[in-house]
């Protein structure tokens, strides 16, 4: 692959439109802008990142580390075009040069198609399938979309989003440009490949859109015609990947100190771990000479320094392992990547925030919940996709959006308005449809 093709401001919809620009941004700041905009992006407000929606204690949702990703993002990018650009002078001048836009832009999406209730809402939609209620469907549909269904993904989900052309629109998704795009697509493959680890990239609905935007920046495909469709990933989708490990596990701790989940003590050595004997007396130092005393502003002094660090090193590795992202050969993501020492320190923090926050109780009982909730849902609003004569099916079925094609003649075009229509309820609204429509709570006029 090269860089001169995988950046491009080609529009999906609009690629032969060539309209006049009111503005100096550049085509990717605009889809940066477009997305920082949407309605999608806003819902993420109110949808659980990892802790419960806050009460007292402000943690992270989904809008405000999706926020906190682009900001990482786009360091990485920028750094990344920097450091190549003085390695490869015919890049400058060129489109690579906003390859932190792009990224940033990438990361400020990356999040857009996940359910309601984080992982418990994917692991919901999935067993429905599988084990629950909508089992008989099996034989009803197609093998494609039986496989999109079983193994529901909140990545592709997202790729859906943003390039389908849903009811009333006369162009599909929100007409990005093909880097931005590409550049989410973490597991550029068919949900047929998704094997144990249960990650894909794109529905079948919308693989032949992924097949023209791949093809058309020259990624590299990696299955022949006939066989399930597969690429190597866009080199874009390392840094977002990366920019996400950042803030997902990092700011995770600072979570878990505010809500004391964890100790200062056991947060401080955490973050400590990352830096050398030295290094720790020098950010101690500072500590004191900027006259730092509250715990909790000492934590987030330790995470930014953490952030920072990891930045360097992720940077560092891409440059260093150009050639083989290049040529699709890369294999691991780049925190796994960086110096020993450093990852070691990042997969202790994993390993902790597995035992003491994902595991901890009101983790576990928000996702206990949001799994209820979501799987009576999808009971009544599956059965009202295939029985929609019925009097009560007729009745939730007003309930949906007009962009949302329940009423097609096709059994699969109505399961899919069904996923699309529960995947982007916030957690309050998922909460208040479920109450309504089980008569736990009747609106008051």
């Amino acid at each position: 692959m090269n860089w001169q093709q995988l950046i491009t401001n080609r529009r999906l919809g609009q690629e032969e439109r060539h309209s006049s620009r009111f503005d100096d941004r550049s085509e990717f700041k605009r889809d940066y802008d477009r997305l920082i905009f949407s309605a999608p992006f806003r819902r993420m407000q109110n949808k659980t990142q990892v802790f419960p929606l806050p009460g007292s204690i402000f943690v992270h949702n989904r809008l405000t580390h999706s926020l906190e990703v682009a900001s990482v993002g786009m360091s990485l990018g920028s750094d990344v075009a920097r450091r190549l650009m003085e390695m490869h002078p015919e890049l400058r001048g060129t489109l690579f040069e906003e390859i932190g836009t792009i990224v940033s832009a990438a990361c400020l999406a990356h999040d857009m198609g996940n359910p309601p209730f984080g992982h418990s809402g994917e692991k919901a939609i999935q067993a429905f399938f599988t084990e629950g209620g909508g089992a008989f469907l099996k034989g009803q549909v197609s093998s494609a979309l039986w496989e999109d269904l079983t193994h529901f993904e909140g990545n592709a989900n997202a790729f859906r989003l943003l390039t389908h052309r849903f009811k009333g629109r006369r162009i599909g998704g929100f007409v990005m440009t093909y880097s931005t795009l590409a550049s989410i697509v973490k597991y550029p493959f068919e949900s047929s490949l998704a094997g144990k680890h249960g990650k894909f990239g794109f529905f079948s609905t919308e693989a032949e859109t992924y097949r023209k935007i791949a093809d058309e920046m020259g990624i590299i495909r990696k299955s022949v015609p006939g066989e399930p469709m597969e690429y190597a990933r866009h080199p874009l989708v390392y840094l977002v990947e990366a920019a996400d490990d950042i803030c997902y596990e990092i700011m995770d701790l600072e979570d878990a100190h505010k809500l004391k989940l964890l100790s200062f003590e056991e947060t401080e050595r955490l973050l400590l771990n990352f830096f050398s004997e030295e290094q720790c007396d020098y950010i101690r130092q500072q500590i004191v000479e900027q006259g730092v005393e509250d715990d909790n502003e000492k934590i987030v002094y330790l995470r930014a320094r953490v952030i920072g660090l990891l930045v360097g090193e992720c940077v560092k590795t891409f440059v260093e392992h150009e050639q083989e992202i290049l040529d699709g050969t890369f294999k691991k993501s780049l925190v796994k990547s960086v110096t020993p020492a450093v990852y070691e320190a990042y997969r202790h923090c994993t390993e902790i925030s597995k035992k003491r926050i994902y595991q901890s109780k009101p983790v576990l009982d928000v996702e206990l919940s949001g799994y209820h909730i979501m799987e009576n849902l999808m009971d009544g609003l599956v059965d009202a996709a295939v029985n929609p004569n019925k009097f009560h099916s007729q009745q939730l079925i007003r309930r949906f959006s007009s962009q949302y094609d329940i009423e097609s003649d096709n059994l699969e075009t109505r399961l899919m308005a069904v996923i699309d229509y529960i995947s982007g309820m916030t957690d309050i609204f998922a909460l208040d449809i479920y109450q309504k429509i089980n008569g736990i709570s009747l609106p008051i006029v």
